[in-house]
């Protein structure tokens, strides 16, 4: 049997949705637990974990996906300097080439 909630589902996830927007702006982001949790009418350590949870399952898909990014520059950084360090050598080249005398 499941445990009896003290707040409805609804009011749950208005409160979370509403807070953790607000902790999304600067702005808005102190206190925003705090006054939201008074605002609905829900006790401030409820809507606190309530957050949390929200939060915690949030990140997991962020971090794939920085992940995913972050492997993509780092190899395009590599080809970027592997095709820099072949210009530079082929400029060098030529520069030494004009630089000798003509016959």
């Amino acid at each position: 049997m499941p445990a009896v909630s003290k707040y409805p589902e609804e009011l749950k996830a208005r409160a979370t949705r509403l807070t953790v927007e607000a902790r999304k702006d600067p702005d808005t982001r102190n206190g925003a637990i705090a006054r939201i949790a008074d605002q609905c009418g829900v006790k401030r350590e409820a809507l606190r974990m309530w957050v949390r949870k929200a939060e915690a399952d949030e990140i997991p898909v962020e971090t794939e996906d920085a992940a995913a990014t972050i492997r993509r520059l780092e190899k395009e950084n590599r080809e970027l300097r592997r095709s820099n360090s072949i210009l530079k050598s082929a400029a060098a080249f030529f520069a030494a080439e004009f630089d000798r005398p003509q016959k």
